[in-house]
C-alpha cells in the first residue's frame, strides 16, 4: 500500500518514515529520491533501499558503500562504475559473500576479493572466475566454509585429497563431488558418513561393504540402510542400529529380518512409543527449527529483493493450514 501522496514529498515525514524502514524510499517523490541525506539514511537503515534512489545517488560512492556496509546483496543496484571499484565489491562481499555475483568481471578474477567472498559464504566459488576455481587457497576457504562448494571446483581439486576431507566434514553430501577415485577412499567417506550418513549412497561399492562405515552411516541416518551392501542388510546388528535412528529403516532391511517380530516391535516403539515427554519436547525442537528455518529463508529473500514473496508466502500457508483444519472438521 502507497503512503498518502501528500505525504511523499513531506521530506520530514520521509526522514522519519525511512529511520524507522529503509524501504520506505519507495514512496518518496522523485525530489527525496534525490536528495542524498533521505537517501544515505534510508540505505543504512536497509541497504537495499538503494534501488529506489535515484540513478545519480546509485553513482555516489558514499551512499553505496553504506548500502553495502548494511547488505551486500545491494550491489546489484549500484551503478555499473561502482560493481567495479575495488573497495566497494570488498565491502559487499564482506557482509555477504553471494555479492560476488553482482561484482564486475574483471572483480570476480580478483584473488583477494573472491576470497573474503568465499570466506564468508562458500558457495560464491560459484560465481568466482575459472582461474580462481582452480586455486587451492580459494577452493579450500570456500569448502570450509561451505561443504557444497566442492561442485565448483575443477576436476583436479575434486580430487585433493586435504580439500575433500574438508567438504565432507562440513557437510557429508558434498562426497558427491569427489573425484572418483576417493570415494573410495576408506577415511574420506568414513567422515563424510559421520556427517551425514545418506553420503553412503556416494561412497564406493567397496566401502558400501564396509561394517564399520555402514555401521557409522546407519548411526547417523538410518535411512542409509537402502546404500549398504546386500550381506549388511541381512547383519542384525546394522539393521538394529538403523531402526534404533529411524523406525522406517526396516523396509530396507533383508526380508528375514523384516520378518523378526523384534525388530517389528522395535520399529513401532521408534516410531510411536516415545514418553509424553520426549514426545513434548521433540514437537517443541521441531517447532524451533522450522521458525529456524523459516527465518533463514525469509533473510534470503529480503536479502535478493524479493519481499513481496513472504507476504505471499505466508498468506499460501495460512489458506493452507485453514483448508487443513476445515477438512479436519468435516471428519
Amino acid at each position: 500500500m502507497s503512503a498518502p501522496f501528500y505525504y511523499t514529498d513531506d521530506r520530514e515525514f520521509m526522514d522519519a518514515a525511512v529511520r524507522q524502514n529503509g524501504h520506505a524510499l519507495r514512496h518518496a517523490s522523485d525530489a527525496l529520491k534525490a536528495d542524498r541525506a533521505i537517501v544515505l539514511v534510508a540505505v543504512q537503515q536497509h541497504g537495499d533501499a538503494l534501488q529506489y534512489a535515484a540513478e545519480a545517488l546509485k553513482a555516489d560512492r558514499e551512499v553505496a558503500l553504506a548500502a553495502v556496509g548494511n547488505n551486500g546483496s545491494a550491489l546489484r543496484h549500484a551503478a555499473d562504475a561502482l560493481k567495479a571499484d575495488r573497495e566497494v565489491a570488498l565491502a559487499a562481499v564482506g557482509n555477504y559473500g553471494g555479492a560476488l555475483r553482482h561484482a564486475a568481471e574483471a572483480l570476480c578474477a580478483d584473488h583477494a576479493i573472491v576470497l573474503a567472498a568465499v570466506l564468508q559464504e562458500g558457495f560464491a566459488l560459484w560465481y568466482a572466475a575459472e582461474a580462481l576455481q582452480a586455486d587451492r587457497e580459494v577452493v579450500l576457504a570456500a569448502v570450509r566454509q561451505d561443504g557444497w562448494s566442492l561442485q565448483f571446483a575443477v576436476d583436479a581439486l575434486q580430487a585433493d585429497r586435504e580439500v575433500v576431507l574438508a567438504a565432507v566434514q562440513k557437510h557429508g553430501h558434498a562426497l558427491k563431488y569427489a573425484a572418483d577415485a576417493l570415494k573410495a577412499d576408506r577415511a574420506i567417506v568414513l567422515a563424510a558418513v559421520r556427517n551425514y550418513g545418506g553420503a553412503l549412497r556416494h561412497a564406493a561399492e567397496a566401502l558400501c561393504a564396509d561394517r564399520a562405515i555402514v555401521l557409522a552411516a546407519v548411526g547417523n541416518y538410518g535411512g542409509a540402510l537402502q546404500f549398504a551392501a546386500e550381506e549388511l542388510r541381512a547383519d542384525l546388528t546394522i539393521v538394529t542400529a538403523a531402526v534404533r535412528q529411524d523406525g522406517d529403516a526396516l523396509k530396507w532391511a533383508a526380508p528375514v529380518l523384516q520378518a523378526d517380530e523384534w525388530l517389528q516391535l522395535l520399529t513401532r516403539r521408534c516410531r510411536s512409543h516415545l514418553p509424553a515427554r520426549m514426545r513434548a519436547f521433540l514437537e517443541l525442537a521441531r517447532a524451533q527449527v522450522d521458525a529456524a528455518v523459516q527465518a533463514q529463508v525469509d533473510l534470503f529473500l529480503i536479502k535478493r529483493g524479493l519481499d513481496e514473496w513472504i507476504s505471499a508466502k505466508r498468506k499460501t500457508a495460512k489458506e493452507e493450514d485453514a483448508h487443513a483444519r476445515k477438512r479436519h472438521k468435516s471428519k
